[in-house]
């Protein structure tokens, strides 16, 4: 029997991935919210950055578990 992956588990993945890249481009470029929206809410010190960096950094981790368990829980042994 062949089971096929629902949308939640697809929503789930790409926010993960999303929320990955995000991270990964604040570590990479910590000021890229002044240099894409040419607005500095942080006057420029980039901690508007970093609390981004750790709210994506948990939003990463409860979105992996989650299709994590959407995945064993579809695919799981009968």
């Amino acid at each position: 029997m062949r089971r096929h992956l629902n949308a939640r588990f697809w929503i789930e993945a790409t926010l993960a991935g999303l929320s990955a890249a995000s991270l990964a481009l604040t570590l990479v470029w910590s000021q890229w919210i002044e240099g894409l929206l040419d607005f500095e809410p942080d006057g420029g010190d980039g901690s508007t950055e970093w609390g981004w960096a750790l709210s994506l950094s948990v939003a990463t981790v409860v979105c992996v578990a989650s299709a994590r368990r959407t995945w064993k829980r579809n695919f799981a042994s009968d």
